[in-house]
């Protein structure tokens, strides 16, 4: 069996993609691991590279070179969400490691670590680790984590709206081999929350506080639209708390409830603004 797939989505990355599979393909591991990125209908040169790596390492890596966006295309923020859900799906590993294309790891030891710790700490269904954040506009690079990030986290950290893993530095029990996303996952714009509120559901989350990789920030970045200045989201994030409370049987209610009503008055501040 893999161990790990190594999960990529990626679109329009042509001056990202040669970077992020060559620390992907620079890993040192006991273990076999696949490498499986799905190209949403790239319109740069994308493809070209993916295929010339595919070529070049056949055994391990699993490519899927979308000819068409697979969207959905409204609303924006679900920009390449069919695409990630059927790569999600496509990994065969007992774990997986997400990194997208525009993203990359500096450690070669970056997957034998998580893997190590994972397999000793059966409780544990994510393992995540410090990332330095870059700019494009040339903005201070930084750490994603700080030196106070809990070494342990829970579901409720989540809840409350906090977020401290940088999805790039994920590695998760693949329990989706065998199991379905929730119902609320597909009405979910922000699906890297929506996934990682499944897999917390199963298990702690672990911190690894070394800085293993580099998460670029840009304009092209999804971050761009998912953001606190767009009531849509805002809305679209309200309701998926409301509806894990529901799928949680109302477990952390509590703690729920506080951050919907954030929300709400997140949204009743814009609806003023734009009044």
């Amino acid at each position: 069996m893999i161990k790990v797939s190594v999960c990529v989505p990626t679109f329009n990355h042509e001056h990202y993609i040669s970077r992020m599979l060559d620390g992907a393909l620079e890993q040192k591991t006991t273990f076999p691991f696949e490498i499986v990125i799905g190209d949403d209908g790239s319109t740069d040169g994308s493809q070209e590279i993916i295929r010339s790596y595919q070529e070049k390492y056949p055994d391990i890596i699993k490519a899927f070179l979308h000819q068409e966006n697979q969207g959905p295309f409204e609303p924006r923020e679900f920009a390449g969400r069919n695409n990630v859900l059927q790569l999600l799906k496509a990994c065969q590993g007992e774990y997986v490691a997400m990194c997208e294309g525009d993203d990359y790891w500096t450690d070669p030891y970056k997957l034998q670590k998580q893997v190590d710790f994972m397999d000793d700490n059966p409780d544990f269904s994510i393992c995540h680790h410090n990332m330095l954040v870059t700019y494009e506009d040339g903005s201070e690079s930084h750490t994603f984590n700080k030196d106070n990030q809990a070494l342990v986290s829970t579901i409720d950290d989540i809840l409350q709206d906090r977020w401290f893993m940088a999805t790039a530095s994920w590695l998760y029990r693949n329990y989706f081999l065998t199991e379905n996303f929730a119902d609320w996952h597909a009405t979910a714009a922000a699906g890297d929350w929506a996934l990682s509120i499944q897999l917390a559901a199963k298990g702690k989350i672990a911190y690894l506080p070394e800085v293993m990789g580099v998460y670029r920030k840009h304009s092209a970045g999804l971050s761009n639209v998912h953001s606190h200045s767009n009531k849509w989201f805002l809305r679209n994030r309200k309701e998926m708390f409301e509806n894990v409370n529901v799928w949680l049987d109302k477990k952390y209610e509590n703690t729920i409830i506080q951050t919907v009503a954030w929300y709400e008055e997140q949204i009743e501040k814009l609806e003023k603004v734009g009044s």
